[in-house]
């Protein structure tokens, strides 16, 4: 039996809900009972698949706020920080595994990156519009009309 390529709300929903638990379109796709994600961007293209669309954005945005759910586990696990190396005498020593510290950075610092852009007004840097010091920035507003009376009054007609 080949890949489902008909839109049916069953394949719909199982999409969205593995979308919203943080697993990627393309690791979804991957699976034989899963359509292939050139056919999921087809439906989401379908204007008569509108609520597909909602869905699937919702699913999105559900996805960002998993991935950064998940960035306080992967910090505290520190189950592999530390390796245990028997010596050249038979006793053994701990050592950091660099290698796996700098495994849960990136996978923190992807999903923060991932998370960013996915929900950029909940997740993204917020730009604070201040002065050069650091105070509140001050926009002066002219009318056009005020402007002109000022060119009028400066520069009388001859």
């Amino acid at each position: 039996m080949g890949r489902p390529s008909s839109f049916s709300q069953e394949i719909a929903d199982a999409i969205c809900e593995k979308l919203a638990d943080g697993q990627s379109l393309r690791s979804i796709c991957e699976a034989d009972d899963m359509p292939s994600k050139t056919t999921v961007f087809n439906w989401l293209l379908n204007p008569d698949r509108a609520a597909f669309l909602d869905q699937y954005t919702r699913a999105r945005e559900l996805q960002a706020d998993t991935h950064v759910d998940e960035m306080p586990d992967i910090a505290d696990d520190s189950r592999n920080d530390y390796m245990t190396k028997i010596n050249g005498d038979g006793t053994t020593s701990e050592h950091l595994n660099s290698e796996n510290i700098q495994r849960s950075r990136l996978r923190i610092d992807t999903r923060k990156w991932v998370a960013e852009r996915m929900r950029p007004k909940k997740y993204g840097a917020k730009v604070a519009l201040t002065d050069g010091e650091g105070g509140p920035l001050v926009v002066q507003v002219l009318k056009l009309a005020d402007q002109e009376a000022k060119a009028d009054a400066d520069n009388p007609a001859s």
